[in-house]
């Protein structure tokens, strides 16, 4: 089963909606700009609380739109717990792969680490998946690293898309990826060989460009491709091409391939 046009995963799950990272090229604002707010409450009234950075809202039950129907994206981007999602990977049985809250960053500095942790016990409670999680904050993931040693069915990935950024390596023993998407620039020089906390040390890589209204804002340069992905190799570390690389390398240069078919996990 299928249920996103995300390529790398089967499924999305967004126990949490919502983001205060700010990124110009953020597929879910545009989303939740678009086809956020809401006009009742089923239930409880909602928990909203004034942090630094905006408001958060915590959810019991869902709001409705205009048109009776849940509101997906109440609050539009501001963080939003989604308590009532909680239980959906225990009602898909069939194995998946999951991305977690695809339309938030789960480690964002503004998220209560309750909600974190209510996350992680919904995931327990379905260890039948595997679980992707993907931040700008690789300092506040490591923090809850002991999931990944302790859940092999776990992936903890970084976002970047410049080779300065900083994120999570494997050195704890726990499955790490990167997800370099769009690709802003060259990682040829500033990730030496043999560097011990570059790409030696992640299971995956992500590769993409920008899309949508962005498309061709930035186009990444085939050689800027070539040398993340010589790298990869070099350490035998599967590559995942997304669509968007395509019309820059061509389609018989396109690699597909998933670090779990090639990682025992127990």
């Amino acid at each position: 089963m299928k249920n996103t046009r995300i390529e790398w995963c089967d499924s999305t799950w967004n126990p949490i909606t919502g983001c205060y990272n700010n990124c110009d090229y953020c597929f879910a604002k545009r989303i939740a700009q678009r086809f956020g707010g809401s006009k009742s409450a089923q239930g409880k009234i909602p928990n909203i609380t004034n942090t630094n950075y905006g408001i958060i809202a915590d959810l019991e039950k869902p709001m409705l739109d205009t048109n009776k129907k849940i509101a997906a994206y109440p609050f539009h981007f501001s963080p939003t717990l989604h308590r009532y999602r909680l239980d959906q990977p225990k009602k898909w049985k069939e194995p998946q792969t999951i991305f977690v809250c695809s339309m938030a960053d789960l480690f964002g500095d503004w998220v209560p680490s309750e909600w974190i942790t209510e996350v992680f016990k919904a995931t327990e409670a379905a260890p039948q998946h595997r679980y992707l999680f993907l931040t700008k904050n690789p300092a506040k993931m490591f923090e809850y690293s002991r999931y990944l040693t302790d859940h092999k069915n776990y992936w903890f990935g970084t976002t970047i898309t410049t080779p300065e950024q900083a994120f999570m390596t494997n050195g704890t023993g726990t499955n790490t990826f990167l997800s370099i998407e769009p690709l802003h620039s060259d990682f040829e020089k500033e990730i030496p060989k043999g560097r011990v906390d570059g790409v030696s040390m992640i299971d995956w890589v992500i590769i993409g460009a920008e899309t949508g209204n962005r498309e061709g804002k930035i186009v990444p340069k085939p050689e800027w491709i070539k040398h993340i992905t010589d790298r990869c190799d070099e350490y035998k570390i599967p590559v995942f091409m997304k669509d968007s690389l395509i019309k820059i390398i061509g389609n018989e240069n396109m690699r597909r391939e998933f670090p779990w078919d090639k990682k025992e996990e127990g």
